[in-house]
């Protein structure tokens, strides 16, 4: 649990701070969703559905298989980023961090890797909306609150049939989620941040839900733009 706002000092710990916040922001940037797209021969999912290059834009447009897998890299990144990047870069940069500067190096990990997904320095700091990758974030960081969350995400979901309206309902409860499991002030505020960083991104989304012509998940998809390389 993280106790304070205190960092890690800075002169003790400047190599891997920085090492931390960069290899989790070039990790958290990788666009499989783009990658992806450019692999099955399918060509730029940017052009197609909503322009995202999240794993909804394409399992609704490269299907189920490609979906998937785009969610699981996605999600992978933010884990990764807390429970690899910031350990093993303490490990080799500052071996003598205790508990507690570790706990935040992972959380200030975590938070770079879904920054890089949603500002990705490839795509001119244009990328997803952070669904999957904070999800993965939460996984190591603080499981139960995501359980409840991943709760509402399906009944809202299920209700619906809007993913964007229940990333959104999941986003709000996320900062609740914490209190209620954890009584952690700090973990509250960044989580917080998170969720409002999440809802920042689907505010497109909200606009065509309040006009009515958010696509509904599960329609039939168009066919995705033919390569051109």
């Amino acid at each position: 649990m993280i106790e304070t706002l205190a960092l890690v000092p800075w002169e003790t710990a400047r190599p891997y701070i920085i090492a931390t916040l960069v290899c989790s922001y070039l990790l958290g940037s990788i666009p499989f969703g783009l990658i992806f797209g450019w692999l099955a021969g399918a060509g730029d999912i940017r052009k197609v559905g909503s322009g995202n290059i999240g794993a909804t834009n394409v399992f609704r447009y490269l299907g189920k298989p490609a979906g998937i897998f785009v969610l699981l890299a996605d999600g992978l990144k933010g884990w990764v980023a807390v429970v690899l990047v910031s350990r093993l870069l303490a490990g080799w940069l500052y071996p003598t961090a205790d508990v507690q500067d570790r706990e935040w190096l992972a959380v200030c990990a975590g938070l770079c890797a879904v920054m890089g997904h949603n500002f990705t320095c490839w795509l001119h700091f244009k990328g997803g909306k952070g669904i999957a990758t904070s999800a993965g974030v939460l996984v190591a960081l603080v499981p139960v609150p995501l359980l409840i969350i991943l709760s509402i995400w399906i009944v809202v979901f299920t209700l619906f049939r809007y993913v964007s309206l229940a990333s959104i309902c999941a986003a709000f409860a996320l900062p609740f989620a914490v209190w209620f499991t954890k009584r952690d002030l700090t973990m509250t505020m960044i989580t917080a941040g998170m969720a409002a960083l999440a809802i920042y991104k689907h505010r497109g989304n909200i606009q065509r839900l309040m006009n009515g012509t958010e696509n509904r998940f599960g329609r039939t998809r168009q066919s995705p733009p033919a390569s051109t390389a």
